[in-house]
């Protein structure tokens, strides 16, 4: 099918902000739908299984991200490549780009499957799972990563048409998979009574048609970014830009999601109602800041394309542009949730403790939330750019390194306070954002452009 010039959009022309918001409300309302199923899980499970469930859920998101962050950070890079080489207008290297990435999915999906089933129970127990929830967190688990592939697909071929600047079909094809994963969640939890499980296989089913629809439009697509599949294999030159680009932010996904297992096991140590609590508070942050996010990557795409087309002033424009509508989106959005935080968090679960443990979590992080465009948005500029290096090596010591000492002190010093640990977290966006600034600042986009222009 012939995209039309609606849904391909050039950001090299036009208002600044204009082509970033533009961009981003399609993604916006995309991640707002993963979003919304995610949280539909936990508040099905919360309501129908109990708060054992939900904490089961909810508390293994940091092993599902070890894996997933590796991946992403990969199409990060091949976003990277392939909107900057889009930009240029430079047919041949699409081409194999598009290919050299279909290929590198299919071989990850394979390998990510393998390593996250022989790794399951270790993760666990890194989690220090209790007892009551040890099951329930396995059984998930293990059915979610039997339909790895699926998300994998989805995401790599999405972040093919995002490079190019189609955000609008991701969309459709997320909403039908939000709609159908409700749908199966309500059927194999309500009415099957399959519990866990259920979740899991409605999450799998959802994601593999999500990924068959973005492969199938790619495949029937007549422009430089489709997928020809007789000619799918590795390209090492791309291969190597797109590992030049993605590897650090990939390990430092993978690290950062890691370290996070490590902080849930602060979190439980506490108890299955605090780790409930703190379930509810991660989807309720998710919803918060998925308008951040989405401007984030409407701006590696701004800034891939301006500085592939030589459009440096503009790249740079677009950058203050974007920094500024997240700082307004979080007073907008984070204002109200932090006043009606109580009855947000009972749609989850209505046990008095997580509750409690839920407003306790929301009420002292959330006023943090507008540190956190400052990382993003110059994080996702310099990897528009093709520099990934050594931002990535200042959020592994923001996020990890100077994270987990703060959380390993200060749960030695105050063992059983729960605020310390609460504030890890802002903690580690605070020291991020201020090195961030200072490198950025010193930094020259145009160095890291891979495309070669005539002189």
């Amino acid at each position: 099918m012939l995209l039309h010039e609606s849904k391909r959009r050039q950001m090299t022309e036009g208002v600044e902000w204009k082509s970033i918001v533009l961009f981003a409300l399609p993604l916006m309302l995309g991640n707002l739908f993963q979003q919304l199923y995610n949280t539909a899980d936990s508040i099905i499970v919360g309501n129908f299984v109990g708060k054992e469930a939900l904490a089961a859920v909810g508390s293994v998101d940091p092993i599902i991200n070890t894996f997933i962050g590796f991946f992403m950070g990969l199409s990060t890079g091949a976003g990277v490549v392939i909107s900057q080489f889009y930009g240029a207008k430079d047919e041949g290297q699409v081409s194999r780009a598009v290919g050299t990435t279909i290929c590198l999915t299919a071989i990850l999906s394979i390998l990510l499957s393998i390593a996250s089933y022989f790794l399951l129970p270790l993760f666990l127990r890194f989690l220090g799972t209790p007892d009551d929830v040890w099951n329930e967190a396995y059984d998930y688990l293990s059915i979610y990563f039997y339909g790895l592939a699926g998300l994998l697909f989805y995401n790599m071929g999405s972040g093919i048409l995002r490079a190019i600047g189609d955000s609008r079909r991701p969309l459709y094809f997320l909403i039908l998979s939000a709609l159908m994963n409700i749908f199966l969640d309500i059927v194999f939890v309500a009415v099957f009574s399959l519990g866990v499980k259920g979740v899991a296989y409605a999450t799998i089913i959802s994601q593999g048609v999500s990924a068959l629809l973005v492969l199938v439009v790619l495949t029937l697509e007549k422009e430089m970014y489709r997928i020809q599949w007789k000619r799918i294999g590795m390209d090492m030159e791309i291969l190597s830009h797109i590992f030049r680009i993605g590897l650090p932010s990939a390990l430092q996904m993978m690290i950062t999601a890691f370290s996070n297992i490590f902080i849930q096991s602060y979190i439980n140590y506490f108890g299955s109602a605090s780790m409930a609590g703190w379930s509810c508070y991660q989807k309720i942050d998710k919803l918060c800041i998925l308008p951040m996010q989405s401007i984030s990557l409407s701006t590696t795409t701004f800034v891939g394309q301006n500085l592939g087309a030589g459009k440096v002033d503009r790249a740079k424009r677009g950058i203050r542009a974007a920094l500024i509508l997240c700082f307004a989106v979080e007073i907008v959005l984070g204002t109200p949730t932090w006043i009606y935080c109580r009855g947000i968090i009972s749609l989850f679960n209505r046990d008095p403790d997580v509750i409690f443990y839920g407003m306790y979590y929301l009420r002292h992080i959330l006023p943090f939330f507008l540190i956190i465009p400052i990382q993003n948005i110059l994080s996702s500029a310099l990897a528009g750019a093709g520099n990934t290096r050594i931002p990535v090596m200042i959020m592994i010591f923001g996020f990890i390194i100077f994270r987990q000492s703060y959380l390993f002190i200060i749960t030695r010093v105050l063992p059983d306070v729960l605020l310390p640990v609460a504030l890890g977290y802002p903690a580690g966006w605070v020291v991020c954002s201020t090195l961030m600034v200072i490198y950025f600042s010193r930094t020259d986009l145009e160095k890291y452009v891979i495309v070669k222009r005539n002189q």
